[in-house]
């Protein structure tokens, strides 16, 4: 790799996260709030993502039962990516756009907050799942990219990367979470 293709990784990394910064951060702060005000109520967070994003809903799941910076209760997240024998049995027998909408069917509880994370915010079996959390009365929150697709104009609070390159989006998407999980411990245990 060349000097001048390295510094165009950087340089279109700083871009991205200039974008979220001038337009996520009240966002943010909100998506923070109510995830605050959900594990406060005794509610719980379901993420959910296919591919690189499956790997961000299973950090955001990790930081949140484990912890971020404080040592502090382990707050109720699943991530809805991870049970091998759901996904390959709901995939099989009720097709891959159910495997989460299934989940959120057995888990949610109204008061809980999905998050649905995808890069083109066009992923079907995030749609679904997102639809059926909002009829049970679920809280909903997107990580998404570009212009946010279907999922941006269906959710509570979009946190759209407004960039088109699938790395930087899910670099953006992994800070969002971090910045979340930060808030949130703060809100929630800072004393």
């Amino acid at each position: 790799m060349t000097d001048n293709s390295m510094l165009s990784y950087f340089r279109a990394h700083r871009e991205a996260m200039e974008a979220v910064e001038r337009n996520l951060a009240p966002k943010i702060s909100l998506a923070a709030g109510v995830l605050a005000q959900a594990f406060r109520s005794g509610r719980k967070v379901l993420v959910m993502g296919n591919g690189g994003s499956a790997a961000d809903a299973q950090h955001l799941a990790a930081e949140m039962v484990g912890r971020f910076r404080m040592e502090r209760r382990a707050l109720p997240a699943i991530a809805l990516t991870t049970d091998s024998s759901i996904l390959t049995a709901v995939g099989n027998d009720y097709g891959f756009e159910a495997v989460f909408r299934r989940q959120i069917e057995a888990l949610a509880v109204e008061g809980d907050v999905v998050i649905g994370i995808s890069t083109s915010g066009e992923s079907a079996n995030v749609i679904s799942a997102l639809g059926l959390a909002q009829e049970m009365g679920c809280r909903t929150i997107g990580l998404l990219g570009r212009n946010g697709g279907k999922i941006g104009g269906m959710v509570d609070i979009d946190l759209t990367v407004p960039v088109q390159d699938t790395p930087r989006i899910q670099e953006g998407h992994i800070f969002m979470i971090h910045v979340l999980c930060d808030l949130v411990e703060r809100d929630l245990f800072e004393s």
